[in-house]
């Protein structure tokens, strides 16, 4: 091992709980006076945060290491793997990837900081501030670990184990921090947000959480929610958000399916009536909610008509936002013990019809905001058009505002629509 580390390379792959563990790393190197570097040629150290999360998030994630590997091979150069793949693999990656120096899991924060700066760490060291990985007027707020659903698809539970919330006070002092740091909007994540608090003593709620956060200051304008189970999705949630003066009017409420037959053997918890009936509730209380989904189609036993119901669901439901996924089999679900029964040429198939429809609605929906004002958060600036977002738009996976002229990144702006397209709406500031 290098006599001294001083320079740092991080990857982070996968999702954004995967990005804010990646800025509690970098933030602890950055107190210990190590330097982040982009290039890994000028790294004394490799860092990669990666994903197990599906069969394509670990394949990027194997090649990522093994991209790794070839520039510790003829040096001292030392690499590192943490996050859900190593966490889950790592016995099986040390003995097809020996080039890698040490695995971690991926809560070992401390234990990797250790490492690398020969210096003891404590869970809560105040040096575990973090260093923003998003534009410095946006972050990710985790307000739980892990996750108690049993869906019969889904790996994180294995990966990630149960759910370990936050203290209100805890999310809250952060909260506060990025605020102080210049942070406009806070996306709060979880593996299941509508979950929050019920693992403590006594319990919690997301609804008081909400409330909380709600009461912070300037310069916080949005509070965005994620990952909202809707079997978990309360009454008191929703009233929370109704009266909230910073909680966006949008919601990320995965529903996954429409078929009540595969929604049993997902083990959701809801049929298509229970959905329908949340949804409803939800437009109800915030009538100008803009809902985001994520669907899964070719999961075992999925049949024709399965996937009718799920088309004519999308049809009435008409979704604001939507992201479909094909079905991947995880080792160690329930749902792995299923016959993975629907050929891949179907599984896109049938995820191309479903996009077609989604794509035709939001072409629909944004050809009615031509003409109007909207408030937008730019993103990033251009020479002659900087990019932002609405209320109704989360970053990197939701629609963007082309805006003319160039723009401050963290602004607000009254911005006149005057074009669209079903990703995209075009418009100048007022």
């Amino acid at each position: 091992m290098r006599e001294k580390i001083n320079n740092i390379n991080i990857v982070s792959l996968g999702c954004a709980k995967n990005l804010v563990d990646s800025e509690i790393i970098m933030g602890g190197f950055s107190r210990s006076g190590l330097n982040i570097v982009d290039d890994p040629k000028k790294s004394d150290a490799i860092l990669v945060n990666t994903c197990g999360f599906l069969d394509i998030a670990r394949e990027e994630s194997v090649n990522t290491i093994l991209e790794a590997a070839e520039l510790t091979k003829d040096n001292e150069r030392k690499l590192i793997v943490m996050g859900c793949l190593s966490e889950r693999y790592s016995s099986e990656l040390q003995k097809e990837i020996p080039e890698v120096d040490r695995f971690f899991g991926t809560n070992d924060h401390s234990q990797i900081l250790s490492y690398l700066t020969g210096k003891d760490f404590m869970k809560d060291d105040p040096l575990f501030f973090r260093s923003l990985l998003t534009p410095s007027h946006y972050a990710y707020l985790k307000i739980a670990e892990g996750c108690d659903n049993g869906c019969s698809f889904c790996s994180i539970p294995i990966m990630r184990g149960l759910q370990k919330s936050r203290s209100v006070e805890a999310i809250e002092a952060e909260a506060n921090r990025l605020v102080e740091s210049g942070v406009r909007e806070l996306l709060i994540i979880a593996q299941d947000t509508t979950s929050y608090g019920w693992d403590l003593k006594p319990k919690r709620y997301l609804g008081e959480l909400l409330n909380v956060l709600d009461q912070i200051g300037e310069p916080l304008r949005w509070i965005r929610l994620h990952y909202a189970h809707p079997a978990h999705l309360s009454k008191k949630t929703m009233e929370a958000m109704a009266l909230s003066k910073k909680v966006c009017k949008y919601i990320d409420i995965p529903i996954q399916h429409a078929s009540d037959n595969i929604l049993k053997s997902m083990k959701r918890g809801l049929n298509q009536e229970g959905i329908r009936k949340r949804l409803d509730k939800l437009r109800e209380f915030i009538p100008e909610i803009r809902l985001r989904t994520t669907l899964i189609v070719g999961f075992p036993g999925e049949t024709e008509d399965d996937f009718k119901e799920l088309c004519d669901f999308v049809e009435e439901q008409q979704f604001d936002r939507l992201g479909i996924f094909t079905y991947s089999e995880e080792e160690g679900t329930s749902a792995a013990f299923l016959d993975d029964d629907i050929p891949r040429e179907l599984k896109d198939e049938r995820k191309e019809e479903l996009l077609s429809i989604q794509n035709d609605i939001m072409l629909e929906k944004n050809s009615n905001l031509v003409g109007k004002d909207l408030s937008v958060l730019i993103d990033k600036s251009g020479e002659t058009v900087s990019v932002g977002r609405t209320e109704y738009d989360s970053p990197e996976v939701d629609h963007i505002v082309r805006v003319e002229g160039k723009q401050i990144p963290g602004d607000f702006l009254k911005v006149k629509i005057t074009d669209y397209n079903e990703f995209e709406l075009v418009g100048t500031e007022r």
